[in-house]
Order: C-alpha cells, then sequence, then structure tokens
C-alpha cells in the first residue's frame, strides 16, 4: 500500500510528521487465518492478534536472524509467526493458563527446525530486564497488543439472549485476579502501561523498535483514544515515533471494504446511536511504532 504522510497537529506542532500506512491483513477472517494451525483452546482467550499482522509487523520491522520480544504474549501469536518467519521469540505472559497454552501451540504449530527459535517466560512485563536477564539490551523487536483498557470476554450469545451474561465471568479481562493489567481502567491502566514501556526501553537496543497494536475504544458515550495515548506514553519513556498503520480488519472486495461486524458489535453500535451517540463501526487498528535512539539511550 501507499505511504503517506500526515499533516503536522495544529496543536503540537512539536512533534514531526509521522507516515502514515494502511495494511490490508483481514483478506481471510481471523478465524481461517487460525484454522488448522492454532489449537482449538486459542478461543478461549478474549484478546488474540491476527497472524497475518504479527507477520506483516515481524517483517516490516525485523530481519531473519532478529531478536523479537512480545512482553504481553498471550497464545503466543507473535512468537509462533516470527518463529516461523526465522527470528528468534521470546513471549512473557503473567497468568498460567497463557502460558500453558502459548507453548502448547508452539508445540503444535512449529516443527524441529523451528521449535527452538520460541519460548515463553512466565513472569510481569514491568520485570523485563529480570526476566530476560543475558537478552536484556539485545531485543531487535518489541511487538505487543496491551488490553485495550476495556470490557473483553468471549461471547455467548445464547446465554445472553436466555437473559444471563453476555460473556461468562470466568472468560472476562484474561484473568480472574483483578490486580490483573486487562482489569485496569484509567489512571491505573495508564501507570502500569508507562512502566511496561519502560521495560520495554531497557532491554530493546539501540535502534530497535517497540511496535504496539491498539483499538480505540467507546466506554459510557465517551471515546477512548487509546493509540494517542499509547504515543504519549511510549514518548515519555524514551522512544520516538517513527510510523503509524492503520491495520483493516475488513477486507478489500472489488474496490470496496468488505467488514465483518459480529453480532455484538451491530448490538452496540445500534444501541448507542439509539441513545444519540454517534457510534460508528471500529473496522481497523492502530498499528504504532517506535524506535529507541542512540542518543536517547544514552541520556537514560
Amino acid at each position: 500500500m501507499t505511504t503517506t504522510t500526515t499533516p503536522r497537529c495544529p496543536s503540537r506542532p512539536d512533534r514531526p510528521d509521522v507516515p502514515l500506512a494502511i495494511w490490508p491483513v483481514a483478506q481471510a477472517t481471523a478465524q481461517w487465518q487460525r484454522a488448522g494451525r492454532y489449537l482449538p483452546a486459542c478461543t478461549a482467550h478474549p484478546g488474540k492478534m491476527l497472524p497475518e499482522l504479527a507477520r506483516r509487523i515481524v517483517t516490516e520491522y525485523s530481519e531473519p536472524g532478529a531478536l523479537v520480544l512480545d512482553p504481553l504474549a498471550g497464545i503466543g501469536t507473535t512468537l509462533a509467526e516470527a518463529a516461523l518467519l526465522g527470528r528468534r521469540a521470546v513471549g512473557v505472559e503473567l497468568e498460567d493458563r497463557w502460558v500453558a497454552l502459548a507453548t502448547q501451540n508452539l508445540d503444535h504449530m512449529l516443527d524441529g527446525g523451528h521449535r527452538h527459535l520460541a519460548e515463553v517466560r512466565q513472569g510481569d512485563a514491568r520485570r523485563l530486564p529480570e526476566l530476560l536477564g543475558e537478552l536484556a539490551g539485545q531485543v531487535d523487536l518489541i511487538v505487543t497488543s496491551p488490553p485495550y483498557a476495556c470490557d473483553a470476554g468471549v461471547i455467548d450469545k445464547r446465554a445472553w439472549l436466555a437473559g444471563r451474561r453476555l460473556c461468562p465471568d470466568d472468560t472476562l479481562n484474561y484473568s480472574t485476579d483483578r490486580a490483573n493489567l486487562g482489569h485496569a481502567r484509567g489512571p491505573a491502566y495508564e501507570t502500569a502501561m508507562a512502566e511496561i514501556y519502560a521495560a520495554c526501553h531497557a532491554v530493546l537496543r539501540p535502534g530497535g523498535h517497540l511496535v504496539v497494536v491498539t483499538k480505540n475504544t467507546r466506554r459510557k458515550g465517551r471515546t477512548l483514544d487509546l493509540a494517542g495515548l499509547t504515543v504519549a506514553l511510549a514518548t515519555a519513556a524514551g522512544f520516538t515515533y517513527r510510523q503509524h498503520v492503520i491495520a483493516l480488519h475488513a477486507a478489500i472486495r472489488d474496490g470496496d471494504l468488505a467488514a465483518r461486524p459480529s453480532y455484538w458489535q451491530m448490538t452496540q453500535i445500534r444501541h448507542a446511536r439509539q441513545r444519540g451517540e454517534p457510534a460508528h463501526l471500529v473496522a481497523h487498528e492502530d498499528v504504532t511504532a517506535y524506535a529507541k535512539n542512540q542518543e536517547t539511550a544514552d541520556a537514560r
């Protein structure tokens, strides 16, 4: 896709122009991208990165043999796709359940020529230097998709139609532990993510890249500009904002966008419009890319 340049923001004249690109990463549905490759148990995770998006990020921002880190590894999508592309990959994940599933996915997806390239370590992403040990400072690329500071769960449409909760309690926000980042909102979320980005800066080599996938959400009628918040937190941690990508979750068909909204998305939009809120279907994720410059590293 053609890369263009965004105009300088009038409210932030100090911020340099950032190239903008569009990636069509959902020509096939998420289910088809995982079918026959990922374990069926992966449907239990409420927030999974598109495999094609993970592949595109790894390909664009690293070379074969590079060391790729996902500090919020989930089911291991980034790790599996990076290893299949010939990169070394390390994931950090807090929850026992997802550590086990990510490991099983790697065993299932990677043959003997690739399995040694990827591993999962259990721990808190705010402690990356300690968890990575000798690898700290050698990471070439960090790829991650943090929680979106909103409720995330596995939808049970039948239960909802029967008057029960749309998402069972044990599927909400990645963990039943309220201390998990998936439950954080507002200032608590910002503080935790600031600590994670600082840890990412500490383990990334000078010249390396951080790439973060987010999606703006609505809560109580207001839009949370998670992409903007991510830019602010990452730059405060010492990163230089280099690129913004629109990762399409709609397919391109004969020059038109073919969105695939879920029943839940359409229901939420309809209810919001009935309340007078100007809600629209969101058919993309924001991919923001950053660099760790040598001068920034030296200053810290």
